[in-house]
């Protein structure tokens, strides 16, 4: 991971903790190949997860110990969700390393479970949102003194006025982390927890990149995401796995998580469509 405030607390004791991969300015290069080959030693294979936002220095300086190393045992994957957002797949992630699945298996697990996370925040103003379509007309409210919008980044984007609309959500059970900034506003708690009948509630420290990511301080950062490990196991293992015809490694989905090279959409069909349903994995229902 490349912020220590992506590092969720693990949900139980079995769930590793993340490396930390700093900026160029915080270590040297020479650092950060001893500490990429002393991970490769101990775990065999790394897979380092990022936000698209990171600053150009900090991605290359990623690509530059994987190509001095030239190791192939070494993923980076750049995620385009919202800061908390990365941090919750991180840490499924890091639940699901401890599994029997393969690290390419694990690798690739990060489009299919992005998917099944709700992100998204409450905003006092959208003027400086870019990262989610905006109408003239939601621009023209958030000018409006008092105003404050609900805004979902993923898996789709959304965007209401709070008090004139609801956010669709998950069709299926999840827990909600929520992130406060410099707003106050109990939406969150009060109307959407209840309305995506969400089935647990905590909070974290907002991620130092959230407001510039969100357009503005004055918000509180939020995710819906699947808590329990044994769901994400079977979700995973509903898809079918196929061998890389570059690398070599084991995947799931249309692309390999270590060298990104495709599949044909054929080559892979899930064999369990619909595992979850609301409130319950399918395995648990009668």
């Amino acid at each position: 991971m490349t912020s220590a405030d992506l590092v969720l607390p693990p949900t139980d004791h079995q769930t590793p903790t993340a490396a930390l991969l700093p900026a160029p300015d915080a270590q040297p290069l020479d650092a950060a190949l001893a500490d990429m080959t002393v991970l490769l030693e101990q775990h065999g294979y790394v897979i380092a997860l990022y936000p698209a936002s990171l600053p150009v220095a900090h991605e290359r300086r990623l690509y530059t110990v994987r190509s001095v190393l030239e190791s192939d045992r070494i993923a980076f994957l750049r995620l385009d969700l919202p800061p908390l957002g990365v941090a919750v797949l991180v840490r499924q992630l890091r639940q699901l390393s401890i599994c029997d699945f393969s690290a390419g298996v694990v690798a690739s697990a990060a489009r299919l479970l992005s998917h099944y996370i709700y992100a998204g925040a409450v905003l006092n103003s959208v003027t400086k949102l870019d990262r989610v379509p905006v109408s003239l007309k939601s621009h023209a409210k958030s000018w409006v003194p008092g105003s404050q919008f609900g805004v979902l980044a993923n898996p789709g984007p959304q965007l209401v006025r709070i008090g004139a609309g609801q956010l669709a959500g998950p069709e299926f059970g999840t827990q909600l982390l929520v992130a406060k900034g410099q707003l106050q506003s109990d939406w969150v708690t009060s109307t959407l927890a209840p309305a995506w009948q969400v089935q647990g509630m905590q909070e974290t420290a907002l991620p130092a990149d959230s407001p510039g990511w969100w357009g503005t301080a004055r918000m509180i950062e939020f995710a819906a995401y699947l808590p329990d490990i044994s769901v994400l196991y079977q979700l995973v293992s509903s898809v079918r796995r196929e061998v890389c015809t570059w690398c070599g490694i084991e995947l799931i989905g249309d692309r390999c998580g270590f060298c990104s090279a495709p599949l044909a959409p054929a080559e892979n069909q899930p064999r369990a469509p619909g595992v979850l349903r609301q409130g319950t994995p399918m395995h648990q229902r009668p």
